[in-house]
């Protein structure tokens, strides 16, 4: 595809920049892929989702799980945050799609500052939160695809959604 063939995507707005902060904002949950290091199949998780005070995605993950292994591995991911509405048919609902990669700050110097935060939105995660094995995983988002709805489709920077 050339840069004079958009397809569908329609140029970004102030409107769709909002929507997607919203959806990163509102985002209790998100779908997360990797890439399977042992197969390099594609594979997709739930995961818990907040954002740390800058913004950013971030979850709380034990190094036991499978996307752990696979994030330590190949760091390259995408999220998908929005959730279907309660009526309606789910593809007509706002969804948007990022490319990230998973950062792991180091446990000693971030998790004290990432846990209250994350329990603000997750408070049921005090359970087991200071786990050794669980740690936070920030995604440096390096792209988005904002799905806003039927004919509503934008590729958004960074920027465009806070994160820069």
């Amino acid at each position: 595809m050339s840069d004079k063939d958009t397809g569908p995507v329609r140029p970004t707005d102030d409107e769709a920049r909002a929507l997607a902060r919203g959806l990163i904002d509102g985002a209790g949950f998100a779908a997360l892929g990797v890439l399977d290091p042992d197969t390099r199949a594609p594979f997709v998780t739930r995961i818990a989702l907040a954002t740390d005070p800058d913004g950013h995605p971030v979850s709380l993950i034990s190094d036991i799980a499978f996307h752990s292994r696979a994030l330590k591995a190949n760091p390259a991911c995408s999220l998908l945050v929005g959730e279907p509405g309660e009526k309606g048919n789910p593809l007509v609902h706002p969804r948007l799609t990022l490319t990230a990669r998973a950062e792991f700050p180091e446990r000693e110097t971030s998790h004290g500052a990432l846990r209250d935060h994350y329990l603000t939105r997750h408070p049921k995660a005090k359970l087991y939160v200071d786990f050794g094995d669980f740690r936070f995983v920030r995604f440096a988002v390096e792209a988005g695809f904002l799905n806003g709805g039927f004919g509503q489709a934008f590729r958004l920077a960074p920027t465009d959604m806070g994160l820069g």
